[in-house]
């Protein structure tokens, strides 16, 4: 077999040892080729590359920006037979894909539950997310977001000498929210077979559910949402202070459970559109994208192997 290991020496919790036991481990398995990244974008050159070069694995080693360029690589061409299996050890803060999977936090531990996957065979088939827009397409593993979240993760971006941590989200998310530097978005979703939703202030796109962690807390969304399912919308019509705390405690809570009379929430969508009078930022994966007036959300079955 032949593999391709992609590390981000840059994320939060990669560290060089680390990275030696990881190659170590899998060279041991694999005819093993080490990618260190070191510019934005790096990652899904090197996965493209990859599935070019007829590789049978390629491991992802880093966090969920790293993955998700490894995956964007990867389906370069679209999801097909020849599509390299993917691996993922996590080495950033939130891990979510990883973390969603049921993977250990802990990268040597994550490597272990690797090379077992591999000695027995196990996979598993995930689906995905698209974005599609005037920029192109981006595949989203875990969440999507247009608004008060692609806001945050804009700022985070801008604070790169920092390094990211659930703490630096939250306190970001609350310094966006209390001082927005754009008025709050005008959106309409449109879900197959259903009337246009008006007046939307943000709407969250989920692969999978928890949508995100606070530490080792899952912030739930769509808690019927998975890798099995289609997609799930998550949208509220008013930004006002009660309305955020009251999603926000129910995110929080063990069930997940969400209700209120400002919440638009859809489970197992194949296809979402959200539209917009003036541009908005758009996230996937925690990573910013740019700003659109139009986005289609779209729900691909089975796109990936994943080595679990």
């Amino acid at each position: 077999m032949r593999a391709v290991l992609v590390v981000n020496p840059q994320a939060t919790a990669t560290t060089p040892a680390g990275r030696d036991v990881l190659a170590h481990a899998l060279a041991s398995q694999v005819k093993l080729e080490v990618v260190e990244t070191d510019y934005r974008g790096h990652a899904l050159a090197a996965a493209a590359q990859a599935a070019l070069d007829g590789a049978d694995l390629v491991v992802a080693h880093g966090g969920d920006g790293t993955v998700n360029e490894v995956v964007n690589g990867l389906l370069t061409a679209g999801p097909s037979a020849a599509t390299p299996m993917l691996g993922v050890v996590p080495g950033g803060s939130a891990n979510v894909f990883a973390r969603a999977l049921g993977l250990p936090r802990h990268p040597v531990e994550a490597t272990h539950v690797l090379l077992r996957a591999l000695e027995e065979g196990r996979t598993r088939r995930v689906g995905l997310g698209r974005v599609d827009s005037d920029g192109g397409h981006r595949w989203f593993t875990f969440n999507a977001g247009m608004g008060w979240d692609a806001d945050v993760v804009a700022d985070v971006d801008r604070k790169r000498g920092k390094r990211t941590s659930p703490a630096l989200y939250a306190r970001v998310a609350v310094a966006r929210y209390a001082r927005p530097r754009h008025r709050r978005p005008d959106l309409t979703v449109h879900v197959d077979g259903e009337e246009p939703i008006e007046g939307l202030r943000l709407a969250f796109v989920s692969n999978t559910d928890p949508w995100t962690y606070l530490g080792a807390r899952p912030i739930h969304l769509n808690p019927g949402c998975a890798f099995e399912s289609g997609l799930g919308l998550f949208a509220l019509r008013t930004l006002r202070p009660q309305t955020v705390l009251r999603h926000f405690r129910q995110a929080m809570s063990a069930t997940g459970r969400q209700r209120g009379k400002h919440l638009v929430r859809r489970d197992d969508v194949a296809r979402i559109t959200v539209s917009a009078p003036e541009p908005v930022r758009l996230q996937c994966d925690g990573d910013l994208i740019g700003e659109r007036t139009r986005v289609e959300f779209t729900s691909v079955p089975n796109a990936l192997v994943v080595a679990v």
